[in-house]
């Protein structure tokens, strides 16, 4: 039998359909003792980049509490808006105060607005 070049074996594989190609990956795998699965070492990356959370997140406010006037200052400090629409964000509970941003910043922010006495969320 000739041996036969890859642009040979590509030329052919594109004439077959998809069941003619399954057929076919079916009786290599027999044929040679191999699978054409995914290495499991893939998989494991994947699952670590899943356990490692999300990339951005969302702050929200949720409640003021009994300091209005210190979460106000807090949320004009944290997003440079001025006094008036920071005191919107803070009257329409519960407010997204920054989107998409990293989660270690979202923490940041997260402890300003606790330690002016809100309650925050980050998802």
């Amino acid at each position: 039998m000739a041996k036969l070049t890859n642009e040979e074996i590509i030329a052919s594989l594109k004439e077959m359909s998809i069941l003619e190609l399954n057929d076919l990956v079916k009786a290599i795998e027999e044929e040679f003792g191999v699978t054409a699965a995914a290495p499991v070492a893939v998989a494991a990356v994947a699952d670590d980049s899943a356990n490692a959370g999300p990339s951005e997140v969302t702050v929200t406010l949720t409640d003021v509490g009994g300091t209005k006037v210190a979460v106000i200052k807090a949320v004009r400090e944290i997003t440079g808006l001025g006094l008036v629409e920071a005191k919107g964000m803070v009257d329409k509970v519960p407010s997204v105060i920054k989107e998409n941003i990293k989660p270690e910043e979202a923490e940041e922010i997260k402890k300003k607005l606790m330690e002016a006495g809100a309650s925050v969320e980050v998802k």
